[in-house]
């Protein structure tokens, strides 16, 4: 994965998500409100934005050199999930459209295991080894005086 790919998608989704929200509480508030739906697309908007922050998370870990399967399947996870849940609450609250409502579940279960590999990627954060070799050899040295 190119360095900087999980700041950006999460930047890139933080941007879509304030500006969807933005939509949301302006030229769509009229609608939203007389459909019942404000609150519905409100979370909508909550967890673009929660999964947008995720990705910056995912790219933070990246970027200090946290590579790994877990980290990149979490970066893949919550990106699938936002699209799906947040997307699907979109477009119940704007539309009569009935038969997608399982979209919604199944988005959430991709974010759940998006956060379930984040605490795994997160688990083997630690010094680097290099690092963790010098300290070691610092307290030997130390030890041995």
């Amino acid at each position: 994965m190119q360095d900087g790919f999980w700041l950006r998608a999460g930047a890139a989704w933080g941007f879509l998500g304030v500006a969807i929200g933005a939509f949301g509480a302006h030229a769509l508030k009229p609608q939203l409100e007389a459909a019942g739906k404000a609150a519905s697309f409100q979370t909508g908007v909550d967890y673009h934005i929660y999964m947008a922050l995720a990705l910056v998370a995912v790219g933070i870990l990246q970027a200090l050199g946290r590579p790994g399967p877990a980290l990149h399947l979490a970066g893949w996870m919550f990106l699938a999930g936002g699209v799906l849940f947040s997307g699907s609450i979109y477009a119940l609250a704007l539309t009569s459209v009935k038969g997608i409502w399982w979209v919604t579940p199944t988005g959430g279960l991709l974010i759940l295991a998006g956060w379930a590999a984040l605490a795994v990627a997160a688990g083997s954060v630690g010094r680097p080894a290099a690092d963790r070799a010098e300290a070691g050899a610092g307290v030997v040295a130390a030890e041995s005086r």
